[in-house]
Order: C-alpha cells, then structure tokens, then sequence
C-alpha cells in the first residue's frame, strides 16, 4: 500500500508486481506517478506536462525579452544621428 503523493489517496501496489521506473496513474485523481523504488514502493508524481508548460512560458519569455533588447538597441542608434 502506497499513498498518492498529490491527494493522499491509497494505492494498493504489491511490491513484486511493480518495476522501478514503471508508470502509474492514481485512481482518484488520475495523476501520472512513477516508481522510484520497489521495497518498500515509493511513488514520486511526474511533472513532464507541467515542465513542458514551464519551457513553453520561459520560450515566450525570452523572446519578447529579445524583443525588447532589440529595441533599446536600436534606440541609440537614432540618438546619435
């Protein structure tokens, strides 16, 4: 017996039916979890999707930042002239 860490569900795992780095999916809250060790079972909750949310945000970050440098650059050009 293993609990979910995100809703403190239990999940019934037996340890001889589970393989380190298998993945699961908890029944209540349909969060996906991998095995990180099989005696005794220890779950961690995979944050590939929320990751991915993170790289696509700090993507869309740095390109207005780009944007923005480009701008101030361009900025003392015209100053000077």
């Amino acid at each position: 017996m293993v609990k979910c860490p995100e809703c403190d569900a239990e999940i019934d795992l037996d340890e001889d039916e589970v393989e380190e780095g298998e993945i699961l999916s908890c029944p209540e809250c349909d969060v996906e979890l991998e095995v990180t060790q099989t005696h005794p079972v220890h779950v961690i909750v995979l944050s590939d999707e929320d990751e991915e949310e993170e790289d696509e945000e700090d993507e869309e970050g740095d390109e207005s930042e780009e944007g923005d440098e480009e701008e101030t650059e361009g900025e003392p050009d015209e100053d000077e002239e």
